[in-house]
């Protein structure tokens, strides 16, 4: 861990000062009066941001070298999320959420090449471990910054502004030489789809669903009566949650069909949705629902590349997974208006409705693929290994995908 120790405090400072403006956006526009799809909207402008970032941010890279990169998009980022105190009106806050979602994914970018490029191959997959729990650790506890608003609404902006500036530092001191930027190629949709037709629509299943989720999971918490903190453990759950579970069920992925864990685990969320829908409170039950969507959920994504993996040579296992990531990000970028329209529908019982039907639709889908071609045989399955949902560029942190040809 040694020569990525930097990048990984890093990512978990960015992740803790960046990681809940989606949470706090959502909760000032719900308090100011807005529609649920108005709020979907600008939450989808920040996956619209994503999805350009981790296509155009490489070019940025090859120009100026990672580290100048890094520095750029976090200041950028720094600078935007100053600017939500300056005046609130939706218009201009989708404007900063496009800008936020394509600077992290530059950062992403920048720092998932740089680990590509530092780790060990023997010690891939453990800097793989370390870079999603530093991820995701940080993002979980940065929802708890919703609570400093005080007396002054912009101290959360403030704050995540000064975190995002430290976040500069571990990568622009480094002594070590800035990486050459590797080229990974998304496969083509066409190919992804012939080859595992459950992982592409699996994959993009996922990204509606969890897109939802982040654009409005804040609002429906707010609408059920959580009050800021209450709402910020609740976030929290889901995203620490989104951890624990994925390497389980990987467990069991690698032992059993692959496919008949992914039906499982869709059918599970499926479940775990109404759970929350019926149980519409606070309270210790709503929080531990809630860990479970987010351990069952954000497995799915690891789970539909390890599947699609299953049926490609090893040569194109980088550029499936690359090809999986920007399929996810379009789903995720769908996902908000889509859980919007269901939320002005339906009250706010229509936001886990739709992730419902999201889940019970992927397992459908899966059930006819089930019928439609039988499954590899058992050894010819890849292992299982737990992914972030964030850019191409994470497809080249997998360890099995070390034969890049």
């Amino acid at each position: 861990m040694r020569p990525v120790r930097s990048l990984l405090i890093a990512i978990f400072i960015l992740m803790a000062g960046g990681g809940f403006i989606s949470t706090l956006v959502s909760v000032r526009l719900e308090t100011a009066g807005a529609s649920a799809l108005l709020i979907g909207l600008v939450g989808s402008t920040y996956f619209v941001g994503l999805t350009l970032g981790s296509l155009q941010a490489a070019t940025v890279i090859r120009r100026v070298g990672h580290i100048r990169a890094f520095a750029s998009f976090v200041s950028l980022l720094s600078a935007s999320t100053l600017a939500y105190g300056l005046y609130q009106a939706s218009g201009f806050w989708a404007a900063l959420r496009l800008i936020d979602g394509f600077c992290i994914a530059g950062v992403y970018v920048c720092l998932e090449s740089w680990l590509n490029d530092r780790a060990d191959p023997a010690a891939r997959g453990s800097v793989l471990g370390a870079y999603m729990i530093a991820l995701y650790a940080g993002q979980g506890l940065g929802q708890y910054l919703l609570t400093i608003s005080g007396a002054n609404p912009t101290w959360p902006f403030v704050m995540a502004s000064i975190l995002l500036s430290l976040a500069v530092l571990p990568v622009t001191l480094t002594r070590a030489s800035s990486p050459v930027l590797g080229d990974y190629q998304a496969l083509s949709m066409r190919r992804l789809y012939v080859a595992s037709p459950l992982g592409m629509v699996g994959a993009v299943l996922a990204g509606v669903a969890l897109g939802a989720f982040y654009g409005l999971g804040a609002v429906h918490a707010q609408r059920i009566g959580l009050d800021l903190p209450a709402t910020a453990a609740f976030m929290s759950a889901v995203i620490l949650g989104g951890v624990t579970l994925q390497w389980p069920l990987g467990w069991l992925s690698d032992r059993f069909d692959r496919r008949m864990v992914i039906l499982a685990v869709f059918a599970a969320v499926t479940g775990v949705a109404i759970g929350i829908t019926l149980l519409g409170s606070p309270g210790t039950a709503l929080l531990l629902l809630g860990g479970i969507f987010g351990g069952l959920s954000f497995a799915l994504y690891p789970l539909c590349v390890a599947h699609t993996n299953d049926r490609l040579t090893s040569a194109e296992r980088v550029g499936a997974s690359a090809g999986l990531v920007l399929v996810y990000s379009a789903g995720a970028a769908a996902g908000p208006l889509a859980g919007a329209a269901s939320m002005s529908a339906l009250g706010p019982a229509g936001l886990f409705l739709f992730i419902a039907a999201c889940a019970a639709a992927a397992t459908g889908f899966g059930l006819w693929r089930l019928a439609a071609r039988p499954s590899p045989p058992g050894e010819l399955q890849q292992s299982y290994q737990a992914l972030p949902h964030t850019t191409p560029m994470s497809a080249g942190l997998d360890p099995l995908t070390e034969d890049r040809s």
